[in-house]
């Protein structure tokens, strides 16, 4: 990396670290000089516990209230409706990509554009599949090699940008699957809340891999749970979302989020300070979009996107750490262990409200996009955490110090700032 970069990186995280550990050390200083008791202490960190755990409830139950899909919509004729243009990005794909576009071509929609472009798959099998399909209407769009300063799945959306002739564009993942009436539902509800942008959280389909479910789970929940008006971050999702074709040149463009991984977070942010312009909202049976994503893919999707979220830096990942311990986690310890740690009755009675609510929080996520079951989402929740964390340091590493491969590249590398020539000897 450029080696300014370096300097200004290790400087603001050590600053942040050592004003860390200042505020650790004047909290244990003040607990001595006021002579706290153990007793005290599991007390007053229980309450905030039951705080933080209260604040998850409510901002969730009013984020699920505020994202399910209307039960009644107007109706549009054909000649009403915009055009549409669906956005398909491949590499290396087979099975899945086939499913995704078999679910689309059988869209009721009637001005409908789909285009898939082939990002230099390594398998002659992904450009098969989508010629295959030209003869239902699918465009074929051929791949360029990254440029630099570029991740290839911008630059794959730019060019789909380029290539899409719609006002609108719906840029999905292979792993969606539409119902025939799914892009009517989707573009028709699009217009009655006058959104220029909506990101669409999928059902998880029937009959898909339940191994590891806990980690879309946990995705899912950290998108809905907290208060993110506050922090005035919008949730968004990746797999399925849909925007105003202008609005996205309006807005500067993949031009403007060449390197960023969560690219759609800079549109949704972007257009939601534009008369509320944004929208995101869950499918349901009515709207038909799922998901069918592996377990592996997970996995591979959380340690891709957990650091940048954080914008790649140490002391956000141990702040988030610091939280999941002592607001997430620990309750479950106390309720359990509480009496050898000298946490009296009132302190455990406080613990376990806490886990009460954060269980209900964690369960309504995982009902209503059918990641989990009441059974297992009792054990699933402090499981999900560790496990969540786990991936967050996973994530860390391997951008500081390893590679991120995703599709058969390193994402790390575009991200990288270009030394254009070796130094003079």
């Amino acid at each position: 990396m450029h080696p300014a970069y370096l300097r200004a990186a290790v400087r603001r995280t050590t600053l942040a670290l050592v004003g860390f550990q200042a505020a650790a050390a004047g909290s244990w200083w003040t607990w001595q000089v006021w002579q706290v008791t153990d007793r005290t202490a599991w007390t007053l960190l229980c309450a905030a516990q039951l705080l933080g755990a209260g604040v998850l409830a409510v901002s969730t139950a009013r984020r699920l209230r505020r994202t399910a899909w209307p039960r009644t919509a107007s109706t549009f004729a054909d000649a009403e409706l915009p055009t549409l243009s669906v956005a398909i990005p491949a590499r290396n794909e087979t099975e899945d990509l086939q499913a995704c576009l078999e679910s689309l071509v059988q869209s009721t929609y009637p001005k409908l554009e789909i285009l898939v472009l082939d990002d230099c798959s390594q398998t002659r099998r992904t450009p098969e599949i989508i010629r295959s399909f030209a003869h239902d209407g699918v465009r074929f769009v051929e791949g360029t090699p990254p440029k630099p300063g570029w991740l290839p799945k911008n630059q794959a959306y730019d060019q789909l940008l380029r290539e899409s002739s719609g006002e609108y564009v719906l840029f999905s993942g292979v792993d969606a699957r539409f119902t025939p009436d799914s892009l009517r539902q989707l573009v028709t509800t699009l217009l009655d809340k006058r959104k220029l942008m909506m990101s669409i959280l999928p059902w998880r389909a029937e009959g898909a891999e339940r191994r590891l479910a806990v980690v879309q789970a946990m995705r899912y929940l950290w998108e809905l749970a907290p208060p993110r008006r506050l922090f005035r971050r919008p949730p968004v999702l990746s797999t399925c979302w849909i925007a105003r074709k202008d609005e996205l040149a309006r807005a500067g463009g993949f031009v403007a989020v060449a390197r960023a991984i969560v690219p759609e977070a800079h549109f949704a942010k972007a257009l939601a300070k534009q008369n509320d312009g944004y929208s995101f909202m869950r499918a349901n049976e009515h709207v038909g979009i799922e998901s069918t994503k592996p377990a592996k893919e997970q996995f591979d999707t959380a340690v891709r996107m957990r650091y940048p979220q954080l914008h790649r830096r140490p002391e956000s990942v141990l702040l988030l750490a610091l939280a999941y311990d002592l607001f997430l986690l620990v309750p479950f310890i106390v309720v359990t262990a509480g009496p050898w740690l000298a946490a009296g009755v009132f302190a455990r009675t406080l613990a376990a409200a806490a886990v009460t609510l954060l269980t209900v929080t964690y369960l309504s996520v995982a009902l209503v996009t059918r990641t989990g079951s009441p059974w297992a989402g009792l054990m699933a929740l402090p499981v999900g955490l560790a496990y969540d964390l786990i991936l967050l340091h996973i994530s860390m590493w391997k951008y500081e110090f390893s590679v991120v491969d995703w599709k058969g590249r390193n994402v790390c590398i575009p991200a990288m700032h270009v030394i254009p020539h070796l130094p003079k000897l």
